[in-house]
């Protein structure tokens, strides 16, 4: 004879569970969507230890604000927590930002040269390295920008987001999502002018 199927819970009835301080539940949702934290903590960093950082603060803030949590439909606990992972990536976009790390950013020669000749040479090949470098580069550059521009472009142009998925997500205005994109492109043609 064969075992019944346990039927898995649904996002919203292990939030529900959570909420009455069921540790267990909140752990399946933390090991459910730890990779969609991860993938946007990636986005927006590159180092292991600051997707880290994002991964914990996103849960850690997800968990204080259960009782906020809406529901009702399927993907909803996955958007507000989506939403509340790129809140936690543009905070800390922001706290670089101040503390001056930015310098990392910078173009080593190499960098300077790859990016030179890939700009004169827009026929790119498919190379595992060389997609390595073109998105180590595409990083570096983004650093350069206001973090609003890089939430946006990175949400726009590496998540393909619409402009009206970016607003749910960040809480901003469709007309300041389609301004910031404007600027950050801008922002973005700017760096590469000194290359080319």
């Amino acid at each position: 004879m064969s075992q019944p199927q346990v039927r898995e819970k649904t996002d919203d009835e292990l939030v529900a569970a959570a909420r009455t301080g069921d540790e267990a539940a909140f752990t399946q949702l933390f090991k459910r969507h730890n990779g969609l934290v991860s993938r946007l903590g990636y986005r927006f960093f590159s180092r292991r230890e600051q997707v880290e950082e994002i991964i914990q603060e996103a849960f850690v803030k997800a968990y204080l604000a259960l009782g906020n949590y809406q529901g009702g439909h399927e993907k909803s606990f996955v958007s507000w927590l989506a939403r509340i992972t790129v809140h936690a990536c543009y905070d800390e976009l922001r706290r670089i930002k101040k503390r001056g790390e930015s310098r990392l950013g910078d173009l080593s020669q190499e960098e300077e040269e790859f990016l030179t000749e890939r700009l004169r040479d827009l026929s790119t090949s498919s190379n595992v390295e060389g997609a390595t470098i073109s998105r180590d580069l595409a990083g570096k550059l983004l650093s350069r920008l206001k973090p609003e521009d890089r939430v946006v472009l990175t949400l726009l142009k590496q998540e393909e987001l619409s402009i009206a998925e970016i607003a749910e997500l960040t809480g901003w205005t469709s007309a300041k999502v389609k301004m910031r994109s404007h600027r950050a492109q801008q922002g973005l043609r700017r760096v590469l002018k000194k290359f080319v």
